[in-house]
This record gives C-alpha cells, sequence and structure tokens, in this order.
C-alpha cells in the first residue's frame, strides 16, 4: 500500500509543536532528520528522548499519512492547530510501500575503519583472502547506526586502535549493536549493551546472533542496567544525557580504563571536557565534520 508523505522545514525550537499537531490530525510516523545534510542516505536520524531536543538548528520533518488523505483538509487543520506554518513550507509526494531496510542495503557499500575493521552489509560477501580484516556484517533493522554517520565512524576508529583481546566493554546507547559487535570481533571477552529504545535492543540481539557473538552480549534497558566496572567504555549517544550521566559513567570504568564519548557536536566540546576531567584524565578530541569524539582513560 502506498503512503503520502507530507514534508516541511522547521527549527528546532517549533518541533515539538508540529510533531504533536501532526500527530493528532492523523500522523502514522513522524521522522526527524537533518536539515542541513544534502545526502538523504547520510542524514542522522533522531528519536529524541523525553524532554530532550533535537541537536541540529533546522529539521527536516517527514511524516506519513493514508494514501487517500485530504491534502487540502490536512493543510486546513494544521492551518488551526499552526497558525504561523505558512501552507507553502508544506510539500507532499506519494511513495510506494517498500521493505526500507533493503532499499538501504542497496545503497550501502562496504567501508574500513582503522587497520582492519570492516562494516559489510549482508547482501555483499567480503574478499577470503584477507586474513586480517575483521568484518562485522550489519542488517540495522529499525534503529540507527550503520558506520556511516560521523559519530558511529569515530567510535569504529577508536575501537580498532584498541587491544581489546579478553576484555569487557560497555556500549552505552547501542543502537544497532554496531559497536559492541566490533568489540566482540575485535577480540572483547564479553560486552553490555545498553539503550532507552526496545527496538534497538532487538536490533542489537538481531545483529549479534548473525555475527555469531550473541553469546557474549549482554542487553539491558537503562533501568534494569546494574553496572559494573568494565576494562573499556564508550557512550555515542547527546551531549545532554552525556553530561547527566557523567557520574554514572565513571562507574562503570576500571582505573585507568579507555573510554570514548561521541553524539557531540564542536560547540559542546568544551563544556564535556571540563565535566569529565574530574574523574577521566588523558582527554583527547578528534572530529569528523561537525562532530567531535572525546577519550581518554579513567582516573
Amino acid at each position: 500500500m502506498p503512503f503520502l508523505e507530507l514534508s516541511l522545514s522547521i527549527h528546532q525550537s517549533d518541533q515539538e509543536r508540529v510533531e504533536l499537531a501532526l500527530e493528532e490530525v492523523g500522523a502514522l510516523s513522524v521522522t526527524l532528520l537533518d536539515a542541513e545534510v544534502d545526502t538523504p542516505n547520510e542524514r542522522a536520524i533522531l528519536e529524541p528522548g523525553v524532554g530532550e531536543t533535537p541537536l541540529w538548528g533546522e529539521i527536516a520533518l517527514q511524516a506519513l499519512f493514508d494514501v487517500d488523505t485530504d491534502r487540502a483538509g490536512l493543510v486546513h487543520v494544521l492551518g488551526d492547530l499552526l497558525p504561523d506554518l505558512a501552507p507553502e513550507r508544506i510539500a507532499f509526494r506519494e511513495i510506494a510501500d517498500q521493505d526500507w531496510t533493503r532499499v538501504w542495503m542497496d545503497d550501502f557499500k562496504p567501508m574500513r575503519f582503522g587497520r582492519r575493521l570492516w562494516i559489510y552489509p549482508w547482501n555483499i560477501e567480503p574478499p577470503a583472502d584477507d586474513a586480517d580484516a575483521v568484518i562485522v556484517r550489519l542488517d540495522p533493522g529499525l534503529a540507527f547506526g550503520t558506520g556511516t554517520h560521523p559519530t558511529t565512524a569515530l567510535c569504529l576508529e577508536w575501537l580498532d586502535g584498541l587491544d581489546l583481546d579478553g576484555k569487557s566493554v560497555i556500549d552505552y546507547g547501542c543502537g544497532s549493536g554496531i559497536l559492541a559487535i566490533a568489540a566482540l570481533k575485535l577480540g572483547a571477552a564479553r560486552v553490555v549493551g545498553v539503550d532507552n529504545d526496545p527496538q534497538a535492543l532487538e536490533s542489537s540481539r538481531d545483529n549479534a546472533e548473525r555475527n555469531g557473538v550473541a553469546n557474549r552480549l549482554d542487553l539491558f534497558m537503562p533501568e534494569e542496567f546494574v553496572h559494573a566496572p568494565a576494562d573499556v567504555f564508550v557512550a555515542n549517544i547527546l551531549a545532554g544525557p552525556l553530561a547527566e550521566l557523567a557520574p554514572r559513567f565513571a562507574a562503570c570504568a576500571k582505573p585507568r580504563a579507555p573510554f570514548a564519548l561521541s553524539g557531540i557536536l564542536e560547540a559542546q566540546a568544551p563544556e564535556l571536557l571540563e565535566r569529565y576531567a574530574e574523574w577521566f584524565d588523558e582527554l583527547a578530541v578528534a572530529q569528523r565534520e561537525d562532530w567531535i569524539r572525546i577519550d581518554g582513560r579513567r582516573s
């Protein structure tokens, strides 16, 4: 069955009330994308937690409706709910019902991170003659995390540079499981993945099973997670939760354990560096595009 897609660009400050209005008029789903990224396949997709706002100043919002929805009527009702929303900002198109994961797979190509770590989609076989390559086979399903976004890439490169043999790892905000699975493939003995989205945990579990490492991955919602200090800690979430959870993250890392944080915009880095200096040292910053990774060691 096809769908009717409504799209418009909005400012971050308008996101909550526009999203609520769309849900009130019957939107089947609402997706938030980074409006400043030109390539659709590289746009970050964000599902903010309760009380959180997106990182981006300008948001490309897409909402799906039944294909038979009256467009003029929809614009009229939205005009009543959002008086300052100009009708010319709203665009419509019909889109086919597709297996969106398969569409992603058609576009996604193998990518290398660091010296030996590769992310491969399931529809492409890796070469058999590269004995040093560490291969993660990925099907992201409904959860974000493919390696294409700079924050994920920064964390994958960092993991590739560590000696993980026999180590325990905590991956906070595990998403598709890409970082947890990469750590296990790179030699970690056990990984704990934490995420506040049940679909993310399902995707992580499924991807871990496909990669043959599910027996070494434990998955938890944040309220179920009882932290024990790990040999390595990584969190790829948002700057707000990174700041708020700093004491808890410090308790998750053994003395001298390497750690990495990402999901940070360049302007947000100084505050987080100051915040984490209380518990971590050897702090360093790596940057890709506008995104930052902070890494160091537990004091």
